[in-house]
């Protein structure tokens, strides 16, 4: 079954993307790098946390 999720409220903290959607009633929230060859991307229960990621966030080489 392929999952088409609607991201809402998308922001960009540097090379990191945050986004909100809502899956099985609940609200969650989206870390993705989008730096080339960065696979970081992470979900969490809680806005902050996705953004805390983004802020702290550092690419490997």
């Amino acid at each position: 079954m392929t999952s088409h999720r609607r991201f809402r409220d998308v922001r960009r903290i540097g090379p990191v993307q945050v986004a909100s959607y809502l899956t099985r009633g609940r609200n969650r929230h989206l870390a993705a790098c989008t730096a080339p060859r960065c696979d970081f991307s992470a979900e969490y229960d809680s806005r902050a946390a996705a953004e805390l990621a983004a802020r702290t966030h550092r690419c490997q080489p």
